[in-house]
C-alpha cells in the first residue's frame, strides 16, 4: 500500500503543470511563448482582436577586405608558378541604419497577417587602402594592360527610401499554451516587394563633367550612369555626342543621365519559415528553418535573365538554420509583466548566385573600357578565308556590365543576443545585439563558358578544343563573363568580413 502510495505522488510531479501552486517568490508561467514563436490572433474567448505595432531602430557596422587573385613572381604574393589570390586591394566599411516598422493583425485563433516595411535612413560604403594597396594602384586594380579598374579611395553615394514591403501569414499549428503536451509550432509565409528604385551603381567621388545636355547646353555631373551609356556623357551607344555643330547629327540614343542611386535589391522574394519553441519552466529552447527566394525585377540592373550563355542568372537563395535559449528570469502573470533573455545563433547558406558584392559601385561606374564596352549574347556560324569561323552576332542583344557579379556561394554565421521587457498588457520593449562573420568567397565569379549547350561549332566561339579539322565545342561563351575580373588570376575576393548590428524596438497591444 505504502509503495503504491509513493509510486502515484513520484507519477503526479512527474506531470505537474506550470498552472498547478508555486511556492512562495516562483514566478509563474505566462501563456504566450518565445518571441520568435508569438502569433497574434482572433476570436479567443473574450479576446475578439490583436493589433500589435512595432517601432524599431536598427544600426549595422560592416568592414571586410578584398583582394585580388595574382601569379606575379613578388614576394608576398606569388612565386609566378601557380594563381595566389592574396594581393591586397581595398578595406571595405559599410554603415546601414535602419527604421524598422511592423503591424501583426490576428485573423483567427493563432492565425496572423503581418506587414514589414524596413526603411533605410542611411546607407554609406567606402573604399580604402589595404596594408599600402593604394600605392600600387596600377598593379592591384589593372583590368587591361595599361587600364585601371577604379581609384582608391572610392566613396558610393548616400542611400536612404524603402527597402521593401512585406506581406506575410503566420500560423501557430500547434500552441503549449492551449495544449501543456505539445511544443509551439508556427509555420510562416512572406512576400517581399520592391516599392522604390533598385540599386545602381554609382561613384560619389570627384564628379565628371565631360556630358554634353543637348536641352540646356550645359554639362551636367553623371554619378549613376545607364550601363548603355559607354563613354559616361548621358548617350547610350559607343560614339561620343560632343557638343555638335550647328545643323550636325548627333548620333546615339540620350539616356536619363543622373539616375538614381537606389536602395532597393530590384527584386521580388518567398520567404518560407518555421519555428519550434518548448517552455520548460524559466527556459525555453527553439529551433526553425528559413528560406528566401529572389526573383529580379525588370526594372533592376540585374539584366536579360534568359541568356543561354549564362552560368548563373538569378540572385542567391538563402537557406537559414538557427537555434536559441529564452530564459525568463522574472515574470509577474496576473499583470503581463516579463523580462526575457534571448541567445540565438544562425547559420546562413548563400547560393552561388549574381548579387551587389562589395564592388557594386567601384566596378559597375567604372570608366574602363573592357568593362564598358557590351557583350554580345550569341555567336554565329561564317566562312572567313574559306574557313568557317565562329564570329559574334552583331544582331543579337548587347549585354552591359551593371556592377552586378557572380558571387561564390559561402556561409553567413551570426551570434545574438537581446532583452526583452514586457512593462503590461499593452508595451513592450526590446533591446539587443548582433555579432556575425561572413565565410571569404569570391565576387568575380563568372566562367567563361557555358558547357551546358554542346555541339554547335557555329555557336561556340572560342568555347572549343581540337585542332583544324578536329574541333569539338566545350559549350557557348558567357555574355556574362570579363577577362579583366573574371578570368583565373585575375578575380576579386572577400576575406575577413565581420559586422556587428544594434538594435531597440518598442510594441504596442492591442
Amino acid at each position: 500500500m505504502r509503495l503504491g502510495v509513493a509510486l502515484a505522488a513520484l507519477l503526479s510531479v512527474s506531470v505537474a503543470r506550470a498552472e498547478e501552486p508555486k511556492r512562495a517568490g516562483e514566478p509563474s508561467v505566462m501563456r504566450e511563448p518565445a518571441e520568435i514563436t508569438q502569433v497574434a490572433d482572433a476570436f479567443d474567448g473574450d479576446d475578439l482582436f490583436d493589433l500589435i505595432l512595432t517601432l524599431g531602430y536598427e544600426s549595422s557596422w560592416k568592414q571586410a577586405e578584398i583582394r585580388r587573385e595574382s601569379s606575379i613572381a613578388q614576394t608576398g604574393l606569388s612565386n609566378g608558378g601557380f594563381v595566389a589570390d592574396n594581393m591586397n586591394v581595398a578595406k571595405f566599411r559599410e554603415s546601414t541604419s535602419r527604421l524598422n516598422t511592423r503591424a501583426d493583425i490576428g485573423l483567427f485563433r493563432d492565425v496572423a497577417l503581418y506587414l514589414r516595411m524596413p526603411i533605410i535612413l542611411s546607407n554609406e560604403q567606402e573604399l580604402t587602402s589595404l596594408n599600402g594597396s593604394a600605392g600600387q594602384q596600377s598593379v592591384v586594380l589593372e583590368g587591361a594592360p595599361g587600364e585601371q579598374l577604379f581609384s582608391l579611395p572610392f566613396k558610393s553615394p548616400k542611400r536612404s527610401g524603402i527597402e521593401y514591403l512585406a506581406i506575410g501569414v503566420d500560423a501557430a499549428i500547434m500552441s503549449q499554451g492551449r495544449d501543456h503536451t505539445k511544443p509551439t509550432w508556427v509555420f510562416g509565409l512572406e512576400g517581399r516587394f520592391n516599392v522604390s528604385d533598385p540599386r545602381r551603381a554609382c561613384n560619389a567621388n570627384p564628379a565628371r563633367l565631360n556630358a554634353f545636355d543637348p536641352a540646356t547646353d550645359s554639362q551636367p555631373t553623371l554619378r549613376c550612369a545607364d550601363p548603355s551609356d559607354v563613354n559616361r556623357n548621358g548617350v547610350s551607344g559607343e560614339r561620343s555626342p560632343n557638343p555638335p555643330l550647328d545643323g550636325a547629327v548627333v548620333e546615339g540614343t540620350f539616356t536619363s543621365g543622373n539616375r538614381s542611386p537606389g536602395v532597393s535589391r530590384g527584386t521580388t522574394a518567398l520567404e518560407l519559415h518555421t519555428y519550434v519553441s518548448r517552455r520548460i519552466k524559466y527556459i525555453e529552447p527553439y529551433g526553425g528553418f528559413r528560406a528566401l527566394f529572389e526573383f529580379q525585377n525588370s526594372s533592376s540592373d540585374y539584366g536579360q535573365s534568359d541568356l543561354k550563355g549564362s552560368l548563373v542568372n538569378h540572385p542567391p537563395l538563402r537557406g537559414t538554420v538557427l537555434f536559441g535559449l529564452n530564459v525568463i528570469p522574472w515574470e509577474i502573470r496576473d499583470q503581463f509583466q516579463r523580462v526575457t533573455l534571448d541567445f540565438r545563433f544562425a547559420g546562413t547558406y548563400v547560393s552561388e548566385g549574381r548579387d551587389y558584392s562589395e564592388l557594386f559601385d567601384a566596378l559597375g561606374s567604372s570608366d574602363a573600357p573592357t568593362l564598358r564596352m557590351p557583350n554580345y549574347a550569341s555567336y554565329r556560324n561564317v566562312m572567313l578565308a574559306s574557313q568557317n569561323q565562329s564570329v559574334v552576332d552583331a544582331e543579337s542583344n548587347k549585354v552591359y556590365f551593371t556592377g552586378i557579379t557572380d558571387v561564390q556561394a559561402h556561409g553567413d554565421y551570426k551570434l545574438s543576443a537581446s532583452f526583452t521587457f514586457q512593462a503590461g498588457a499593452y508595451v513592450k520593449f526590446n533591446l539587443g545585439a548582433a555579432y556575425g562573420i561572413t565565410q571569404g568567397h569570391f565576387i568575380t565569379f563568372d566562367q567563361a563558358c557555358n558547357p551546358n549547350f554542346t555541339g554547335d561549332l557555329g555557336a561556340a566561339g572560342s568555347c572549343k578544343t581540337g585542332g583544324e579539322g578536329q574541333q569539338a565545342a566545350t559549350g557557348i561563351p558567357n555574355p556574362n563573363f570579363r577577362k579583366g575580373i573574371n578570368d583565373t588570376g585575375r578575380r576579386f575576393r572577400v576575406d575577413n568580413s565581420s559586422n556587428i548590428d544594434a538594435w531597440l524596438n518598442a510594441s504596442v497591444m492591442f
